[in-house]
């Protein structure tokens, strides 16, 4: 699974091409709405936004919604776009470019996140982990912090009723 900023470009690349390319060809054949040149260069720079979204690049998608906005304002102007989808058009746009830029800003977080985790990881000092004490001498049984000794040896093993 794709981390959370990467799914949520592809998303907004999905976004992007659902919302600018409905808004962009709706009513393409409607002259007075959008005329059919006018759609095919919003088209183009749809593709370019849906693209580098695509990519996981939100720099280049935010370049690219900004030169559709700024194509689509051009063609608003000569007349080939009426009001009414101009509108529609930059409210997709308004949308999709809010969404570029959270996924631009959460790429930035954890880019900074790992970072800086890399340098804890190099300025952490090793951790040693101490030896295992040495076990006992093989001769000596019983607990001898509790002043239990018992030492096996070759020596005598009666028991004190044997000494007496």
């Amino acid at each position: 699974m794709p981390p959370r900023p990467a799914r949520r470009l592809r998303a907004s690349a999905v976004l992007a091409a659902g919302m600018l390319a409905l808004g962009a060809t709706g009513c393409g054949g409607t002259a007075s709405e959008l005329e059919s040149d006018a759609a095919a260069q919003l088209q183009q720079r749809v593709l370019a936004v849906t693209k580098a979204a695509a990519a996981n690049n939100p720099a280049t998608a935010l370049k690219s919604l900004s030169q559709l906005s700024s194509d689509l304002d051009a063609a608003a102007a000569a007349g080939h776009v009426s009001f009414k989808r101009h509108r529609s058009i930059t409210v997709a746009i308004d949308s999709v470019k809010a969404d570029l830029a959270a996924a631009q800003a959460a790429g930035k977080a954890a880019a900074e996140a790992a970072a800086k985790a890399r340098a804890a990881d190099e300025r952490a000092p090793a951790i040693v982990v101490p030896a295992p004490a040495p076990a006992p001498a093989s001769g000596v049984r019983g607990n001898p912090e509790k002043g239990h000794w018992d030492e096996d040896t070759d020596n005598d093993h009666r028991s004190l009723k044997e000494k007496d």
